[in-house]
């Protein structure tokens, strides 16, 4: 798990093309969670600084950006996972809209990803 959070670092630090491409940060995210039993989806957008519970998680989001020069390109946002209960850390770190594997929530039962920032 250290690994992925290293290989999205470098990959987010990485010029595209030998160009660097600036990043805009969003006012929120918009997040989708997935019911991994019985296949319900839930969407949320998530203030910058704020949480959001979605199914049996809490779901905070501490920064959120995107393409300056293309906002409706890949975004990326730095997520903390928790059990609500208990306060059990399930992630933390980066997560990429268009490749959420990359660096993944690893639970049972749900499934968190970033779909894109928002700025209004």
């Amino acid at each position: 798990m250290r690994f992925a959070a290293v290989a999205v670092a470098c990959a987010l630090a990485l010029p595209a093309w030998g160009q660097e491409q600036p990043a805009a940060q969003g006012s929120a995210a918009v997040l989708r969670a997935l019911d991994k039993v019985n296949g319900h989806t839930m969407d949320a957008e998530v203030a910058i600084g704020g949480s959001s519970e979605m199914f049996g998680l809490l779901v905070t989001v501490s920064d959120c950006r995107f393409p300056a020069e293309n906002p409706t390109g890949d975004a990326y946002a730095y997520l903390t996972v928790r059990n609500p209960d208990d306060g059990a850390t399930h992630f933390q770190g980066w997560m990429v809209a268009s490749s959420p594997a990359l660096n993944a929530l690893d639970h049972n039962r749900y499934d968190v990803w970033v779909m894109r920032c928002s700025s209004s």
